[in-house]
């Protein structure tokens, strides 16, 4: 299993787009065959700035932008695309509910860990 992986960053935000895909897959797609029939579900997250701007000595801990003002703060936006069952007329059961309410959980603790948030 390979992670497949795109990042973008401009003014605008950042953004980081991912999916794993089997290593016969990839053989597949690298030999010139047609990689239409391989199955991708990409996952990512987005991080964009809220767009405020403070006024103050730039002493908080947003980022100054050495004019005397700090940006507000930015908005992580978190996507998933899990594959729960082949079928699809198959109906989620309570396992597969938990098991992707904990990632997303998960997710969002190391995410607030990684960029030192207050937990709520």
């Amino acid at each position: 299993m390979l992670i497949l992986q795109e990042s973008c960053i401009d003014s605008s935000g950042s953004l980081v787009v991912y999916c794993p895909v089997d290593l016969p897959a990839i053989n597949v797609a690298m030999s010139g065959e047609d990689p239409s029939y391989i199955p991708l579900l990409p996952s990512g997250f987005t991080i964009t700035p809220d767009g405020h701007l403070e006024q103050g000595d730039g002493a908080s801990t947003s980022s100054s932008t050495g004019h005397g003002r700090s940006s507000g703060g930015s908005l992580i936006t978190v996507a998933f695309q899990i594959l729960v069952s082949s079928l699809p007329s198959a109906k989620l059961n309570l396992d597969s509910v938990t098991t992707v309410n904990n990632l997303i959980g998960t997710t969002v603790q190391q995410i607030k860990a990684a960029l030192n948030c207050p937990s709520s």
